[in-house]
């Protein structure tokens, strides 16, 4: 058959190529200024770099600007070859790009200004996300137009990964993005309490599987085997990885539930799903590792393949730790510490950020027809990284199981031997600057590994259009012999997406229906009642600051945690909360049972000046607060909202509320005015108040009321 003439589009690939390792060091440089926040508090100099606000600008930075642009920058590049096609569009492929950046930008701004929906990796408002959909859209339509038009019958393994990556991003954005707007920048999340911890978890837990996970497999069984010029040791088990990966993983989400108001059920099926992921996850890293077999003395001299031996080995350290963290003897401790951190920073450093910069060290070369710039810079990046996460993840593991001893202590009285959690956050002190060199030390590398790619690109010249050929695909093909039925599938790519659509959703289906259809699995608390206008405004206000960053509002069922913060919490507790504020991180302590602890005043002094109130703090200042008048303005929609979600608001309070605001305000200034603190009852400050003052008053008013019922 007589071959066709094409090329494949270079330009593309270097646009998210550049823009992967630009961000990259943006994201980084955002995640080093807020672990020199946790040492210094003053770099919290003001409201928009608090590190509530500039903690999810690192995240998504990282997460969506990084390793995003390198997913696209890999998927562009290996699939024209593999199709041995072009893209599908080249105005899809220029959209897809720019109207990713647009959404990066889009997303730095409105997460520093504190417009954020407070789920975490999944802040953006709805604005955003609803261009983040158009955009995937776009991605898909050009990767499937290309694999359509291949020249290519076999579909390799690294396009299943991008295909399921693709469905499966789609579904648990659309499902976990569903939301009731307020205005252009504030909605509130469709999902209440358990419901909503449970589709955040999901989504959360398999963003990491199919946005950092998946794809990253696509790019490591094309690139690892190009750069060592050696082809994967296993083809069928890259199969078995391949289906076996994308089943279990999905219903993994409810293991960073463990101990919560959870329906038992749920945690139980989480923990399961969660152990059988090794299997797996290690067929994945041992076909990576051994694909290098026979070839350890290149990878002592080939800087490239050293970024893929650590990349793909953190991969396998991090998926032997998730499943055990999902043991609930190991969870107790890491849930709440630094060791999730830890743990999630192993796959960031070492599986997303290697594997990205040895595709890129790989790619930048072979686009530009020249040599690595220095190999000597190179090395230098790779030590320096590795010397980065080591002293980023050690310091981190051990402030876990300093923290965990030290809040399970109690004296020969019984009673806890550290009932100031402020004690326990001054004992790790310093593994927090341990980590904060750890974190300099990764971004020294990775500005001489960006140098190096910028140097390397100047003394080559692009290849825009890179000419190639290959014969049509003959369309009246008939196989030969019996086929293996993964040859049938691997041949039909819509088939194939609709099979990985059904494996990945049966998962969610399970999960979901008992969690939203069954009334037991969240019993109602009749004391139990929706917000005031003054306290919705102020729990607003507190999602905007991101506190939940740092406190959770979830007692788990522990003799230390109930000793020390109260009763433990129950599933009808957080019926309106929308989102749920249960956490994922410590680092200041629970506040679950916060209303009433304190008076006014201590909130109002304590939100101005944490170290006035509690000596040592770490918090940020919020004396913004203080100054800035709540703006109301919106108050009636997010009643109506509400009501809208169920809140069982009465018909038409939506009219009164703000009357009703502007009487609890007056008795919270009066109370302020008591202890000697003039501030208008307009200011933020006041909201913020009311909000944390009710928090877990309604379980101690029906705590109260079975006890009179007793008497």
């Amino acid at each position: 058959m007589e071959a066709e003439k094409f090329s494949y589009d270079n330009r593309i690939v270097r646009n998210f190529a550049f823009a992967s390792f630009i961000w990259g060091v943006v994201g980084m440089l955002a995640g080093l200024y807020i672990a020199l926040e946790l040492v210094f508090p003053q770099l919290n100099f003001c409201q928009w770099a608090t590190f509530g606000r500039v903690r999810p600008l690192h995240t998504n930075a990282v997460i969506f600007a990084f390793v995003g642009n390198g997913i696209f920058m890999g998927v562009y590049y290996s699939l024209q070859r593999l199709c041995k096609a072009r893209m599908f569009s080249d105005v899809l492929s220029k959209l897809h790009f720019w109207l990713w950046q647009l959404i990066i930008v889009a997303a730095a701004v409105t997460l520093l200004l504190g417009y954020t929906v407070g789920k975490e990796y999944a802040e953006l408002e709805w604005p955003i996300d609803i261009l983040i959909t158009l955009v995937w859209v776009i991605f898909g339509i050009n990767m499937f137009g290309t694999i359509l038009k291949r020249r290519e019958r076999h579909l390799y393994v690294a396009i299943w990964f991008y295909i399921a990556t693709w469905i499966t991003v789609a579904m648990l954005h659309i499902v976990n993005s569903m939301e009731i707007p307020v205005s252009m920048w504030k909605s509130y999340s469709a999902y209440a309490g358990v419901q909503d911890a449970l589709v955040q978890w999901w989504y959360g837990h398999n963003a990491v599987a199919f946005f950092l996970t998946t794809p990253y497999l696509g790019l490591m069984y094309y690139f690892l085997p190009k750069a060592a010029n050696r082809p994967v040791y296993s083809y069928r088990l890259s199969i078995i990885h391949f289906w076996a990966l994308i089943f279990i993983y999905i219903w993994a989400g409810p293991h960073h539930l463990l101990y919560t108001a959870l329906p038992d059920w749920a945690q139980s099926l989480g923990t399961v799903f969660s152990i059988m992921l090794i299997m797996p996850s290690w067929g994945g890293m041992i076909n990576g590792l051994l694909t290098l077999r026979g070839a350890w003395d290149k990878v002592r001299d080939d800087v490239v393949l050293k970024f893929f031996v650590v990349a793909v080995t953190a991969y396998g350290m991090a998926t032997f730790e998730g499943p055990m963290l999902s043991i609930k003897s190991v969870n107790a401790i890491s849930h709440y510490t630094d060791w999730t951190i830890a743990h999630v920073h192993i796959g960031a450093l070492g599986w997303n950020g290697f594997l990205t910069f040895a595709v890129l060290f790989w790619i930048i070369p072979k686009i530009y027809r020249t040599e690595l710039y220095s190999k000597k810079l190179a090395n230098i990046h790779f030590w320096l990284g590795t010397l980065g996460i080591l002293f980023y993840a050690i310091p981190m593991y051990w402030s876990a199981l300093t923290q965990w001893s030290m809040l399970r202590q109690f004296t020969e009285e019984g009673v806890l031997k550290y009932p100031n959690f402020l004690e326990t956050v001054k004992a790790i002190m310093p593994m927090y600057y341990t980590r904060a060199f750890g974190g300099m030390l990764y971004i020294i590398g990775t500005c001489f590994g960006v140098y190096t790619l910028v140097r390397t690109a100047m003394q080559g010249s692009l290849l825009a259009n890179e000419e190639a050929e290959a014969p049509a695909l003959e369309k009246n093909y008939t196989p030969h012999g019996t086929e293996h039925w993964h040859r049938w599938i691997e041949r039909r790519p819509i088939q194939l997406l609709v099979v990985a659509f059904v494996l990945v959703g049966i998962g969610g289906l399970v999960e979901f229906l008992p969690t939203f259809l069954i009334q037991s699995n969240i019993p109602t608390i009749a004391s139990v009642k929706p917000y005031t206008p003054l306290e919705l405004e102020g729990r607003d206000l507190y999602v905007r600051e991101g506190c939940y960053l740092c406190h959770s509002q979830m007692i788990r069922p522990f003799r230390e945690e109930v000793a020390r913060y109260g009763e433990y919490s129950k599933a009808g507790e957080f019926v309106y909360d929308h989102p749920f504020q249960w956490g994922s991180k410590r680092t200041g302590p629970d506040l679950a049972r916060e209303g009433g602890k304190y008076p006014d005043s201590w909130h109002y002094n304590h939100m101005d000046d944490p170290r006035i109130m509690s000596p040592g703090s770490i918090m940020p200042s919020y004396s913004h607060m203080l100054d800035h008048d709540l703006d109301i303005s919106h108050t009636d929609a997010k009643i109506r909202a509400m009501q809208t979600l169920g809140v069982p608001y009465p018909a038409g309070y939506d009219k009164i509320a703000k009357d009703d605001l502007q009487k609890q305000a007056l008795g919270i200034q009066a109370s302020l005015k008591k202890d000697g603190i003039q501030a208008s009852e307009k200011r933020e400050i006041i909201a913020l108040i009311a909000y944390l003052q009710r928090i877990g008053k309604d379980i101690k008013a029906e705590n109260q009321k079975a006890i009179t019922s007793a008497k």
